[in-house]
């Protein structure tokens, strides 16, 4: 048989041997082995895997004489190439042993050959990683030139072992250059294979990163304001944008919310829920696909709908509740793409976050509202009780102070009936505190001294209402109403670092932390900030006991929303 004959018959083989590649290739099998195997599963993975190409190589062989031409120096040289010196060897001592299991003159020469092949990949795998070029090892001229290297140790190795001499050099003499030809050419197309896999894969996931980053983006915030009409419409024209479909349609459990695409003239947002599909989705909890022909799909509302396909994902909501569900929709003339079915899915978790997330954020506002109405019911009787009692004593020797004393109750008490704004400027506050501080002067006398040292040009911040009061009481009620000698409360306000910073200081230094039962004001005010702008702003709290306790507010200096 001539060389070149032998070479066309091998490359036949080898093609068969490589269709088969490309076939596992288009498996998952095969995800691991498009970058370096470094972890023991992947490794194991790729030892199996070459392996059974080693095996192939043989089966896949010619008869020559008493020896085999073979393509199984590709999988034990890949084998080492992409998993290292120990799988290489590993793979070629599996080639190798089946090998020698079949027998002939030259067996043990190819076994011990198979295993040198297997390392040989393996010792180039660790040389280009040490040398960080692990992008070589994906090189198809890097697979040829190792194969065609262990091909040449091959034939050495079979004119060194095998017996009788003559008979070995006649086969090398045979087999040698249609062998080193056919395993070099195709080791590169096979790695050429894997390459094609990867490029394909990692665009594959990079378009879908893309839009679903897009659709992320986007879709931001929306639903947090509120799962209704309105905002369902807004997040369905993105997705409707971004993922190139026929339509989508977003529900609740009894009603449509939003619809745009093909058959926006029937499926009106408002009307009640027909479709069996998404009855179905809501009712189990699980994603529905009707793909018009091995599950049949028909719109509800009209005969002559163009929508052919339907994709129903379930939107879930506190303790993993159907809330509603966002429907896809590809015309009669298209199918769903792979891409479309798995980022329906992911965006369905993505908008449950962002209902979820509104709910709880309202629940909190209606929390922080709930608690400033009972502050205000446990300060406004205490504090008006005080007050008259004051008063009472005023108006006996001073009508006139007495009348400035009403005003500022008046003051307060408006300011009181203002909270639901939740929004305030510096200034109302300082009124608000003001006018508490007034009363309580009367009620002290000369027992306290206030000072309130606010710039006019921070008089137009903006912050939480409700917010300095409570500070203020408290320092008075658990500080300087305490003291024998004379209380004094300052109050001091200034811009530091892009920050409204405030300050409330008593010359008391009373303040226990241990001691939370009279601290629902400040936990509140506390609580508010940080909620509303992070852990970056907030309450701290200073005490040098018998000196000063200094209460600290950071809050941003932006205008506020109302």
């Amino acid at each position: 048989m001539y060389s070149f004959d032998l070479v066309l018959l091998l490359l036949q083989q080898m093609c068969v041997f490589l269709v088969i590649a490309w076939l596992m290739s288009k498996t998952r099998l095969f995800i691991p082995l498009m970058q370096v195997s470094v972890r023991l599963p992947h490794k194991l993975l790729c030892y199996v895997t070459f392996s059974i190409f080693c095996i192939l190589g043989t089966y896949l062989s010619l008869q020559i004489e008493d020896s085999l031409a073979n393509t199984r120096a590709i999988g034990a040289v890949m084998g080492g190439l992409l998993g290292g010196p120990t799988v290489g060897a590993l793979v070629g001592f599996t080639g190798g042993l089946h090998r020698y299991s079949m027998g002939g003159m030259t067996a043990f020469a190819c076994m011990v050959s198979t295993i040198t092949e297997g390392l040989l990949g393996g010792l180039l795998h660790s040389m280009l990683i040490r040398r960080g070029r692990p992008d070589k090892v994906f090189s198809p001229l890097t697979a040829g030139g190792i194969t065609f290297v262990a091909e040449a140790a091959q034939m050495a190795i079979i004119l060194l072992i095998a017996r009788p001499f003559s008979d070995a050099a006649n086969l090398v003499s045979s087999i040698a250059a249609p062998m080193m030809v056919t395993n070099t050419v195709g080791a590169a197309l096979f790695m050429r294979i894997l390459l094609d896999q990867r490029a394909m894969f990692e665009k594959y996931t990079s378009a879908f990163s893309a839009t679903a980053l897009k659709v992320a983006a986007s879709t931001e915030g929306i639903l947090r304001r509120g799962f209704n009409e309105e905002n369902s419409m807004k997040v369905a024209q993105v997705l409707h944008q971004e993922l190139d479909i026929g339509a989508v349609a977003i529900t609740d459990r009894e009603k449509l919310l939003a619809f745009t695409g093909i058959g926006d003239d029937h499926h009106l947002p408002g009307k009640p829920i027909s479709s069996h599909h998404t009855l179905r989705a809501i009712e189990t909890g699980d994603v529905v696909y009707a793909d018009g022909n091995e599950v049949p799909y028909r719109c509800s509302l009209h005969p002559q709908c163009k929508l052919g396909s339907t994709l129903v994902i379930p939107l879930r909501g506190e303790n993993d509740r159907v809330i509603g569900a966002i429907k896809l929709y590809e015309a009669r003339n298209r199918l769903f793409s792979s891409i479309n079915r798995t980022l329906g899915e992911g965006i369905a978790q993505l908008l449950s976050a962002q209902i979820l997330a509104g709910k709880y954020e309202h629940q909190k506002t209606l929390l922080a509202q709930s608690e400033i109405k009972l502050l205000h019911a446990q300060v406004n009787p205490h504090f008006l009780f005080n007050a008259l009692n004051t008063l009472k004593a005023v108006i006996r020797h001073d009508s006139e102070r007495a009348g400035n004393l009403v005003q500022y109750l008046s003051t307060f008490f408006r300011k009181n009936l203002k909270r639901a704004s939740e929004v305030a400027t510096l200034a109302d506050e300082i009124e608000h505190v003001n006018a508490y501080l007034q009363i309580e002067q009367a009620r002290f006398q000369s027992r306290l001294r206030v000072q309130l040292l606010v710039p006019d040009e921070l008089a137009h911040r903006q912050l939480p209402a409700f917010t300095l009061q409570p500070i203020v009481e408290n320092a008075i009620k658990h500080g300087t109403s305490q003291l024998l000698g004379v209380g004094e409360i300052m109050l001091r306000a200034r811009s530091e670092d892009g920050f409204l910073v405030l300050e409330i200081e008593d010359n008391a230094g009373l303040y226990q932390p241990q001691e939370d039962t009279h601290g629902l004001g400040m936990s509140l005010v506390d609580k508010r900030l940080r909620a509303r702008f992070g852990d970056g702003c907030g309450m701290t709290v200073t005490c040098e006991p018998d000196r000063f306790t200094r209460v600290t507010l950071r809050l941003p200096q932006e205008e506020l929303a109302c």
